[in-house]
């Protein structure tokens, strides 16, 4: 028996979201029934809704969502109803990469987060017209209620504010995450932020609790750098008014930077980075980049330094690990990332969109 729902749709590639009245079916055995709360706005919603991810349209998408369980399936044993939960990125759970635990980078990701449908092709959506994709990170959490796969479902305590925890599931983990579980800086050590957007203040404000001394934030907007060193950045560069190698030199003395991540995937960007590392540097990519995009490395001079290059996805993190890690040191006043929200109602969703393409928000936040 299907239930009514309302939801933000991509109607069509580049095409604004509008709001729809959809029909959501029963859950499956493994799937938990969530009424959301809230929702963060993410740039891979925007990349999806602009075709460079190839999601099936019309779609719901959302995928940091977070609410209160409803029902669960018959197999699903890690939640039930009334529990607080946050959403992440699915993931299949018995390929080589997740039994190793691995779940970033399961071998399925591609048709777990982006195909728009089960396993099985059906989904959970549809209108008068036909089918809606759904299921879009395990979730598709632009709607009031959600069919969300028990591997997207991380419980929460309820004494913790859900409309503050939604944006957790994806890119405060990812920039967090790609500090604290891939990078691994020592301290004492230097890192470097390309964009400080939501995914760079969390990796500014993950290097300040793993003991960096030296945290630098890169970006183009004065107002971002202001917050970055509000959150744990000892310095900040405007990328458009100063020459960032210079001053990279100057702020280390000469010596680069032990570590540096790029949030942007900008090809000359990421070139610029790894001319700021130290010897034995690391520059880690997070952000997306549509499918295709090269970047050119100087290999002659740099051969010496010994420096590494790595893709890292979702923080290469477990999410039902590491996103209650995240929640107590939010608790703790060590991850403040509370500072970078701002909240819309569903009807403002495109509004949110547009403010966080322009930089006037950094994690819009939709509150149902």
């Amino acid at each position: 028996m299907s239930t009514t729902v309302t939801a933000a749709v991509v109607p069509g590639t580049g095409e604004p979201l509008t709001i729809q009245q959809l029909q959501l079916d029963d859950p499956r055995p493994d799937e938990v029934r969530v009424r959301m709360v809230a929702t963060g706005v993410c740039h891979t919603d925007a990349i999806v809704r602009d075709g460079i991810y190839p999601t099936p349209l019309p779609a719901v998408l959302g995928h940091e969502g977070a609410g209160i369980v409803e029902s669960v399936g018959s197999a699903v044993t890690t939640v039930a109803p009334g529990d607080h939960v946050v959403l992440s990125a699915a993931y299949c759970g018995h390929c080589r990469k997740c039994r190793a635990g691995l779940v970033a980078y399961c071998e399925n990701l591609m048709a777990q987060d982006f195909g728009g449908t089960r396993g099985d092709g059906s989904t959970s959506l549809s209108n008068d017209e036909g089918p809606v994709s759904s299921h879009f990170f395990g979730q598709s959490s632009f709607a009031t209620y959600a069919n969300v796969v028990e591997t997207s479902v991380i419980k929460v305590s309820p004494e913790v504010p859900l409309v503050t925890l939604a944006p957790l599931g994806c890119g405060l983990q990812t920039g967090a995450g790609a500090v604290l579980n891939e990078l691994r800086p020592e301290a004492g050590s230097s890192l470097v932020v390309f964009g400080v957007g939501a995914v760079g203040s969390a990796a500014i404000m993950a290097g300040r609790v793993a003991g960096c001394t030296t945290i630098i934030g890169v970006d183009l907007h004065d107002s971002r750098l202001e917050l970055a060193e509000e959150i744990g950045a000892t310095h900040t560069v405007n990328s458009g008014t100063t020459d960032v190698v210079a001053e990279i030199a100057k702020i280390t003395g000469g010596e680069g930077v032990n570590y540096a991540v790029d949030t942007t995937a900008v090809p000359v960007v990421l070139r610029q980075a790894a001319s700021t590392l130290a010897i034995r540097g690391t520059l880690a990519l997070v952000g997306a980049a549509k499918p295709g995009t090269d970047v050119n490395f100087e290999i002659g001079a740099s051969l010496v330094k010994g420096w590494t290059f790595k893709t890292i996805v979702q923080g290469s993190a477990v999410p039902q690990v590491f996103i209650p890690r995240l929640v107590e040191l939010w608790q703790q006043g060590r991850f403040p990332f509370d500072k970078l929200l701002q909240t819309y109602t569903l009807d403002d969703i495109n509004t949110a969109f547009a403010d966080s393409e322009s930089g006037k928000v950094i994690k819009p936040v939709v509150v149902f």
